[in-house]
């Protein structure tokens, strides 16, 4: 069943992504009208919202766009840095709203920074019984004994600690979406076309957490209900 609740997410983590991808793909190739970059653009609303110590700089790969927190960093793609469209334009400003959400102690963020270390616990730990899992763990863990017990707690907890990360990241990543969009209009930085394609692709970006907070909760379940099972045996 685990490998089924997987495959399922998987494939439809697949799809968004590669939706998102071909989204990103097709509004970049549409120049803005005001033919900012993404990181005039970026630096821009940083200073609409008065803040001035944070830097924006450039990363490798492709949508690997990002805001440190530790280092008050807005780390934008090449694409993003360097293009002049509706897209890198959305995902600018999006970093941006992350920004700002720390500087105004945006409590969701908090939340999420400080759960950062148990999640990263909770990574290693599944990475340490993920191949336990494959090789015949599912069907010693149905299987009613103290061993598989303490088993079923620490996978409970890592997931619970891993779904709960994802639920709370949802409202951060819509909430700088929605700051992102909000200052590109009042700002004037988009036109009604441009608002609508910048809109369009964050709402997919939006739709990846969706999709990894969706298969958090399932697998969380998946061992809840395993657990609740023996329980009634």
């Amino acid at each position: 069943m685990i490998l089924i609740i997987g495959v399922v997410f998987m494939l439809i983590g697949m799809f968004v992504s590669n939706r998102l991808k071909s989204k990103f793909a097709e509004y970049s190739r549409i120049g803005l009208a005001n033919g900012l970059s993404g990181a005039e653009i970026a630096q821009k609303m940083l200073h609409d919202n008065n803040i001035y110590d944070v830097k924006i700089t450039q990363v490798e790969g492709q949508l690997t766009d990002h805001y440190n927190p530790l280092d008050k960093t807005v780390n934008l793609s090449a694409d993003v840095f360097h293009g002049r469209s509706a897209a890198s334009a959305a995902v600018a400003a999006h970093e941006c709203g992350h920004a700002i959400q720390h500087a105004l102690a945006y409590a969701p963020l908090k939340m999420r920074s400080a759960m950062v270390p148990a999640v990263n616990v909770a990574s290693k730990v599944m990475g340490m019984l993920n191949m336990f899992l494959m090789f015949g763990g599912i069907y010693m863990l149905s299987q009613g004994s103290t061993m598989g017990d303490i088993l079923l707690i620490v996978l409970i907890a890592a997931n619970g600690a891993m779904a709960a990360f994802a639920l709370i990241t949802l409202p951060v990543e819509y909430d700088a979406s929605k700051r992102a969009l909000a200052w590109m209009t009042n700002r004037n930085v988009v036109n009604q076309s441009e608002h609508a394609m910048a809109k369009d692709a964050l709402d997919w970006a939006a739709r990846t957490y969706v999709v990894g907070a969706l298969a958090a909760i399932a697998n969380l379940m998946y061992y809840v209900m395993m657990f609740l099972g023996r329980r009634d045996d």
